[in-house]
């Protein structure tokens, strides 16, 4: 018998060719195969990981598969970060997190571990937080107009403002206003808010942007004055609080502080996935009774629009706050 080995291996190929061109409706088809495993590179209890226990529990319900959420904190979210950026891009191992991670440590690290544009592929972003300026309640200033006046008037350097840590985008986004004000504004870091809002309800230290979770229920009780929502649009979680658009300050127009929540994969995460979550995690930030329980909490919901426009927000955050370290000469670790 003679084969024809020329023909035969013309004939694999085409196989194969065609094998490979069915591999994404097959994974869309079969996706998830096996339990998803969403990894939170914090603590219990953090944002990141109460957000992707209620997705685990909403899509396991609403889509009979089953997610599990696994807690690799340290080094900053490095660890967490790392435990997906070496993974299989299967849609089997994914993270949620946080910007800090992703846009907000890189710029202030001199050799970062990982590059998260090159080694994750932004798959949905879907609930953001707010930040708000507050004051002191001696603080001479009721406004961000006054404030400002305030700021600009006296030596560069007599005021300060509290953060819950170096590198926060609390600090960040104090420094960015410095900036945009032309003064300087002296950074007071705190292991977390709740240290930090001691000092600035006490009057010991004027200033502080921090998240609505933490810094609305002292102003709320009398303890703190909320000058501006640190965004462009007013927030509907905070309607009484203007934003720095409607401060009067022109320079402060464009300043916005936004914590957002992602769900990321590895690099080459197939858009299969991306485009199952998508649509999975519409289902559960356009529910309204989820919509109503995260705003209790002062997180909004935000149905994903796209993988390719949760990329572009990285982008233009990631070039944002890498200039506000160079500029605002912050030193990196």
């Amino acid at each position: 018998m003679t084969t024809n080995f020329a023909l035969t291996r013309r004939h694999a190929m085409a196989g194969a060719a065609l094998a490979t061109l069915a591999a994404p409706r097959a994974m869309a088809q079969a996706y998830p195969a096996r339990p998803v495993r969403l990894v939170v590179p914090f603590p219990p209890g953090n944002t990141s990981d109460i957000l992707a226990r209620l997705v685990a529990e909403e899509v396991q319900k609403r889509r009979g598969v089953t997610v599990v959420v696994e807690n690799r904190p340290g080094a900053s979210g490095a660890l967490g970060v790392q435990a997906v950026t070496g993974a299989r891009a299967d849609g089997l191992t994914l993270l949620v997190t946080t910007q800090s991670p992703i846009v907000v440590n890189p710029p202030l690290m001199k050799n970062p571990p990982y590059d998260p544009v090159r080694e994750l592929s932004p798959v949905a972003l879907f609930a953001r937080t707010g930040f708000i300026l507050i004051a002191a309640p001696d603080f001479p200033a009721n406004s961000m107009a006054e404030a400002a006046r305030v700021l600009r008037a006296g030596p560069a350097g007599r005021f300060s403002a509290a953060n819950p840590g170096l590198g926060t985008l609390s600090h960040l986004a104090m420094a960015l206003m410095a900036l945009q004000l032309g003064t300087q504004i002296e950074s007071v870091p705190y292991r977390g808010s709740a240290a930090a809002l001691v000092d600035v309800t006490a009057g010991r230290v004027p200033l502080m942007i921090d998240g609505f979770n933490s810094a609305v229920p002292q102003v709320r009780g009398g303890k703190a004055k909320a000058l501006a929502v640190v965004a462009r649009q007013r927030s509907a979680l905070v309607p009484d609080v203007p934003s720095m658009a409607e401060s009067g300050v022109p320079e402060l127009a464009e300043l916005e502080a936004l914590s957002w929540t992602g769900l990321f994969g590895p690099a080459g995460t197939p858009p299969e996935v991306a485009a199952w979550w998508t649509a999975a995690l519409g289902e559960v930030m356009r529910d309204p009774a989820i919509v109503e329980k995260l705003a209790q909490t002062f997180i909004e919901a935000v149905p994903p629009n796209s993988a390719e426009a949760f990329a572009q927000e990285i982008a233009a955050d990631l070039a944002k706050w890498t200039r506000v370290v160079r500029d605002a000469r912050i030193e990196q670790q």
